[in-house]
């Protein structure tokens, strides 16, 4: 009887102790995997990061030139305004 209980025991032992060993490395892929996923984030990570840099940049270059146009043209404007009146005050015939 007692070699019976002992086989018994050492049988639960060893079930107790296997089975969340084999189901651990079921489930976990490893290392490899891990570092592999991190990697691959890290690629997602930088082309989401690039293509916000070249958003930002084309909607900065926009506002950029349309400001510039626009100075452009409130100068070209001020600038005739400024020469009629030089031309009416010099004009001593008027």
């Amino acid at each position: 009887m007692s070699s019976k209980l002992l086989s018994t025991t050492l049988v639960a032992a060893v079930l107790s102790i296997g089975l969340p060993v084999i189901a651990q490395s079921s489930t976990n892929p490893g290392f490899k995997q891990d570092m592999k996923d991190a990697g691959h984030s890290t690629k997602n990570a930088a082309k989401d990061a690039g293509h916000g840099v070249k958003s930002g940049t084309k909607e900065a270059w926009h506002a950029t030139k349309h400001t510039t146009e626009k100075a452009a043209h409130k100068t070209a404007q001020k600038t005739d305004q400024g020469a009629k009146k030089v031309e009416h005050k010099t004009n001593p015939g008027q």
